[in-house]
């Protein structure tokens, strides 16, 4: 975390960067280089993550919002997203004493779709 700015609610411990550091993708050989700490990035996108904002709204003390959303999108595209919550969730599961898979699965019968017309749509009278 930057020394220059305060911490939010959102950002990442030591111990948390910790576990996930590792997973952030090197720079790109004989691209620019980085010039701004991963760290911010991901702080950045938890923020936005956990206040709703739109990224132009990311307060002025986090990388600019273009930057942040350009990680967040090519890591969303190239699954480190993806790896990234799949290594937390086995661990919080290990740490709850389950197994790392789920034993069950959940179907929300709410989602299915019927043949029948809404009440609305049955009880209008017909146009003449």
């Amino acid at each position: 975390m930057g020394e220059s700015r305060k911490r939010y609610s959102s950002d990442l411990s030591s111990a948390q960067w910790g576990l996930i550091k590792h997973m952030i993708p090197s720079a790109g050989f004989g691209g620019r280089p980085r010039s701004h700490p991963m760290r911010e990035i991901v702080n950045a996108i938890l923020y936005r993550l956990k206040n709703g904002c739109v990224w132009e709204d990311l307060p002025h003390d986090f990388p600019p919002h273009t930057t942040v959303y350009d990680y967040f999108h090519d890591w969303s595209r190239d699954g480190t997203w993806q790896k990234i919550h799949d290594k937390l969730r086995n661990r919080v599961r290990q740490k709850a004493g389950k197994s790392i898979q789920p034993s069950a699965a959940i179907i929300d019968s709410q989602s299915v779709k019927t043949g029948k017309k809404g009440a609305l749509v049955a009880t209008m009278p017909e146009r003449k």
